[in-house]
């Protein structure tokens, strides 16, 4: 295929605006599925992106189309994902294309991901085309959403494509856009091989399979390559491209999208967003590739049979194949035995894990409460980097503490924008600026601690506003925050398990929470056990379990009345050495109990 006819695009935009929809559409109207082989979100694999109705992994394609112009033309589409968590698949796939299709929803216009989206897309130099989607419902405005477009995100939407992805309205016109709006690479077929791995999976036959986009040179079967980043060298086994599925050809050049198999064994070996080149000759520099993906909530995941951790740890070094922006290490627990501290990139990045986890590899888990990392500065001038309670030096020696801070941005209906800023502002957010894109629609932004959102943020924004807020957030660095370690004693010992961070203004509610909480959880012993919050030396809450009373009188009908004092007396001397020795086993089924719920304990 000559150069000069190939397009290399994505769809980008929010949750549920028809990006999958579209491509749905899209494979209809080329033949690269035939109408048997069609059925809904034809390009979401994972049976998950099926039941939740989202995209989880970026899904490349390639279509054969024959324009007005008579024209044959190759036409290669990535699918991206909408949620905020996955936003580091929509920056790879950007990387691979020349142009996007910016999908709007014309019943409820610009939404949070379609700005992160649309900007990702620009700050890339890429060719963008407005398309308003469902305009078949009866509640669409699509002239509103033209003019959000235009007001929000910047772009000249007076020529956007009116279309609805549901009923097919609009198809052959985005297809011919493509075709005229968005150039076609450029590079050089004579020109030592230059091509960027965007993708990689795991298949236990041939190894790891890596998604390329080639920028220079060619690739044949055979060809020797060389992987830059970590200096490995391997034959080619077969190159292809997606119609959807693995499709091997002669050879990829020059602006084309495709696979690579080389009997790769792991996926350090072929990292994203390093550069292919040819061993033979290769190139003087990599491509800029793509900044490492950090990690910001992390939670533990242990086996509920303590057995099962060999499993669990081949379960998710298989799970990291596939999904490369998950980080994990070894961690042992008081209450839960060996397991593993896993990084993610947002709550819903951590619920899908957990769920992968559990289907395709049969693991069954406890998670614990998620949390962040916190930088404390010593009084000696020490930084450390604390994951847990227990990494938090005394209260003495700490000089200072940052926390994560995120810059969240909300795009409401203006009639809950007070109940909305009353939450943010009790999650101690700060206020930056408010701006209304028309007279109904409102966009917020504020700036926040990521440990107050991580927890229950995102379900009460949606109870406030009926569903109708979307949000979008960025990591903007680490800050200065007054915070403090809340430790649960019990009895007297310290509980590792139970303490938590928090600000230092809620350590009093979060303390009451939690040892009320264990109050129930706790069986009473043969002695009254106290359970006290503290921070540090300074006990905060206190309550107390109920000693169990054995009834020593039982034997006693009638008779004096010294002989009853005289048991009672020994009953309570027995107990008061009892409480002086005595150790509270607290069972597993507390611990997970606990482990399990939110830091306000429900």
């Amino acid at each position: 295929m000559k150069q000069k006819n190939i397009r290399n695009f994505c769809i980008v935009a929010h949750i549920d605006h028809g990006k999958s929809t579209l491509a749905d559409r899209l494979l209809e109207r080329t033949h690269t599925v035939e109408s048997r082989d069609m059925k809904q979100q034809v390009l979401d694999s994972l049976s998950l992106e099926r039941e939740r109705g989202i995209t989880i992994k970026l899904v490349p394609v390639r279509m054969n189309y024959r324009a007005r112009d008579g024209l044959d033309y190759v036409l290669n589409l990535i699918d991206t994902p909408g949620h905020v968590d996955f936003g580091y698949e929509v920056s790879r796939s950007l990387a691979a294309c020349e142009g996007a299709l910016l999908v709007v929803d014309a019943t409820q216009g610009v939404e949070a991901q379609t700005v992160a989206n649309a900007y990702q897309a620009i700050e890339q130099g890429l060719e963008i085309l407005p398309i308003v989607n469902k305009i078949d419902l009866p509640s669409s405005l699509p002239e509103n959403a033209k003019k959000e477009i235009a007001d929000v995100v910047g772009l000249d939407a007076s020529n956007a494509v009116l279309a609805s992805a549901k009923d097919g309205t609009g198809i052959d016109e985005i297809l011919e856009r493509v075709v005229s709006d968005v150039p076609p690479p450029e590079g050089n077929p004579d020109a030592p091989l230059e091509a960027l791995i965007f993708d990689s999976v795991y298949d236990n036959y041939r190894g790891v399979i890596c998604y390329v986009r080639v920028m220079n040179g060619t690739l044949r079967p055979g060809q020797h390559i060389l992987f830059m980043a970590t200096n490995g060298r391997y034959p080619v086994d077969e190159v292809g491209v997606f119609r959807p599925g693995f499709t091997p050809v002669d050879c990829l050049g020059p602006g084309e999208v495709g696979y690579i198999s080389a009997s790769v064994k792991s996926l350090a070996e072929a990292r994203v967003g390093d550069t292919v080149t040819d061993a033979a000759k290769p190139v003087d520099r990599p491509l800029p590739g793509y900044r490492k993906v950090k990690s910001v909530v992390f939670c533990g995941f242990y086996p509920v049979e303590r057995d099962d951790y060999p499993q669990l740890r081949d379960a998710l070094e298989k799970l990291c194949l596939n999904d490369a922006a998950i980080t994990y290490e070894p961690e042992t627990s008081v209450a839960l035995g060996f397991g593993f501290r896993c990084g993610f990139l947002g709550l819903l990045h951590m619920d899908v894990a957990q769920e992968r986890l559990k289907r395709e590899f049969d693991v069954d888990l406890v998670a614990t409460a998620p949390n962040v990392v916190y930088e404390i500065t010593a009084q000696n001038g020490a930084v450390i980097e604390a994951h847990r309670p227990s990494d938090f030096p005394e209260i003495g020696e700490i000089e200072e503490i940052r926390e994560p801070f995120i810059k969240l941005s909300v795009f409401l209906p203006s009639e809950y924008v007070g109940k909305v800023m009353q939450l943010v502002q009790e999650k101690r957010g700060i206020y930056r600026s408010m701006d209304y894109l028309t007279p109904d629609r409102v966009r917020l932004v504020y700036e926040m601690p990521l440990a107050e959102f991580i927890v229950d943020f995102h379900d009460k924004l949606k109870s406030q506003t009926r569903g109708y807020a979307s949000l979008d957030y960025e990591f903007i660095g680490l800050r200065p925050s007054e915070l403090v370690r809340v430790d649960v004693l019990v009895n007297g010992e310290a509980a590792d398990a139970f303490s938590f961070i928090c600000h230092k203004d809620a350590a009093y509610h979060r303390g009451h929470a939690a040892v009320t909480r264990l109050k129930e959880l706790i069986p009473s012993q043969l002695f009254e056990v106290p359970i006290q919050a503290s921070i540090g030396k300074r006990v905060i809450v206190r309550v107390n379990v109920k000693a169990l009373r054995k009834d020593v009188l039982a034997k006693c009908y009638g008779g004096d009345i010294t002989r009853k004092r005289k048991l009672l007396e020994k009953q309570k001397e027995g107990k008061k050495r009892m409480k002086q020795i005595g150790k509270v086993s607290i069972p597993q089924e507390a611990f997970l109990a606990f482990l399990q719920i939110d830091g306000e304990g429900k």
